[in-house]
């Protein structure tokens, strides 16, 4: 693991505006907001994958992720939000280490649903893609 800029932010090297904190995670405003209120909730214990995480370690990840989302849902009153998880430098990870997305959304804020993010369907029927998981 290398020393990320979340790994600075948990150290309390680099401030951060905490939305939400507890034993597992911290959750902070993104410093590069897609809306108000953008939050991202990492571990404490720190990994890049979701993958490198034992099942045990990702207990307290996703009840983090909903504390924070009732914070900001009591604070801002959204309409609706984006969850989401960038895995892997081509998902768009930009910092090696496993963060969580939240995403207030509004009515009529020119936002997409995760179905806009990639357009490339298979190529393969999805009877044959099914086949592969058996």
């Amino acid at each position: 693991m290398t020393d990320t800029i979340f790994d600075k932010i948990l150290s309390g090297e680099i401030p951060n505006y905490t939305v939400y904190e507890d034993e597992n995670v911290l959750a902070f405003l993104d410093i590069f907001p897609l809306s108000k209120g953008h939050t991202v909730v990492i571990p404490k214990k720190g990994s890049t994958s979701l993958l490198d995480y034992s099942d045990e370690d990702l207990m307290g990840l996703l009840p983090g992720v909903k504390q924070a989302m009732a914070k900001i849902k009591a604070v801002l009153q959204p309409d609706g939000f984006n969850i989401g998880i960038n895995d892997g430098p081509v998902a768009g990870q930009s910092v090696p280490y496993l963060h969580v997305h939240i995403i207030p959304r509004w009515e009529n804020d020119g936002g997409g649903s995760l179905h806009s993010i990639v357009k490339n369907p298979s190529d393969v029927p999805l009877e044959d893609l099914a086949l592969l998981f058996k």
